[in-house]
């Protein structure tokens, strides 16, 4: 089974995850390497503080995951989080959220990934560090 290309993986989660379109969820990158998600900065997104919200955070990880095993495995749509661990290392700049995301361990049942979150232009101060697995169908 081929991998999905960045724009198929796009229209993939736009169509199957509508929240994805209120967030103008992007997926900008995806090679061998792992994948570059972004979500724009809108003011809707912030939260009391001044800050962008840990749901939106975690949405942007949890899409990046979702986009880098699509794009190993191709349309296996069924691939389901079965974990989550984020840890807020910074507060986000007003400014497009990036992240980047990898396998570390891919097998038949579950992939392991990594993601990195960060503000655009900032890559060397992540704003969050996520690991996450996804369930397989098989």
């Amino acid at each position: 089974m081929g991998g999905l290309s960045a724009g198929q993986v796009e229209a993939l989660i736009r169509t199957g995850v509508p929240m994805a379109e209120d967030i103008d969820l992007r997926i900008e990158r995806l090679d061998a390497t792992g994948a570059l998600a972004r979500v724009p900065f809108q003011p809707k997104l912030v939260r009391p503080g001044g800050t962008l919200s840990g749901p939106t955070l975690m949405a942007l990880a949890d899409a990046a995951m979702y986009a880098v095993v699509l794009g190993r495995l191709g349309r296996v749509e069924m691939a389901v989080t079965s974990n989550l661990n984020i840890n807020f290392l910074a507060r986000p700049q007003p400014l497009d959220l990036m992240a980047e995301a990898r396998i570390l361990r891919l097998s038949r049942r579950q992939a392991v990934c990594e993601v990195s979150l960060y503000s655009q232009g900032m890559e060397e101060e992540l704003v969050a560090h996520v690991t996450g697995t996804y369930a397989l169908p098989i």
